[in-house]
């Protein structure tokens, strides 16, 4: 598709039946971007989870509500952002009925990469702010490091980037330290709030 032609909901119908990579065969759907076409943000997570592959839609499950919770608190709608994922698939490994979150390798990663183009050339935002190092590995590339570079504003193809953990981190740490990762996240978020145009 030509850039200045680009209509999300053509490429999500596109999308469904996207077979570039092994990813799509285990999974339920594909789970393609969602949010208005003309955003100003786009987050972009590491890769649908089983809640997103059952439902369809990206950050539904428990990471989904986290970053609700600390989108309120930075000050940012979630109506104002488009939220996608650089991998489209939920890739998983099964223990008796569970699907347990398996990381995307490269592979995947650069099979998805022209979807996310295409949604970063069709929304056209003036920030994006990846969630966890694949996101951020997946736009910045490997040697990007996340524990030094988060929460800095950076200039990314002519687009102000911010680099952020992935709220299903603040799941994954102790419960009593949950308050303080949080609050961290929300700090990055910050941040990305003070770029709206």
């Amino acid at each position: 598709m030509e850039t200045a032609e680009i209509d999300l909901d053509a490429l999500r119908r596109e999308a469904a039946s996207c077979t570039r990579c092994e990813l799509y065969e285990p999974a339920t759907q594909t789970v393609f971007g969602e949010g208005p076409p003309t955003a100003w943000l786009m987050l972009v997570g590491e890769q649908p989870g089983d809640k997103e592959d059952i439902a369809g839609k990206p950050f539904v499950g428990p990471a989904g509500r986290v970053l609700d919770t600390a989108l309120e608190r930075a000050g940012i709608a979630r109506a104002e952002v488009y939220l996608t994922n650089a991998v489209k698939h939920f890739r998983f490994e099964r223990r008796g009925n569970r699907r347990l979150h398996k990381t995307p390798g490269v592979t995947h990663i650069r099979a998805c990469r022209p979807w996310l183009d295409c949604e970063l050339a069709a929304v056209r935002p003036d920030a994006v702010a990846t969630l966890g190092a694949i996101a951020a590995k997946a736009l910045l590339g490997p040697k990007f490091r996340l524990t030094s570079q988060r929460g800095q504003v950076l200039d990314w193809e002519g687009r102000r980037l911010v680099a952020t953990v992935h709220p299903s981190a603040i799941l994954r740490v102790p419960v009593e330290a949950r308050d303080e990762a949080l609050a961290a996240l929300v700090a990055d978020l910050q941040v990305v709030a003070a770029l709206r145009p």
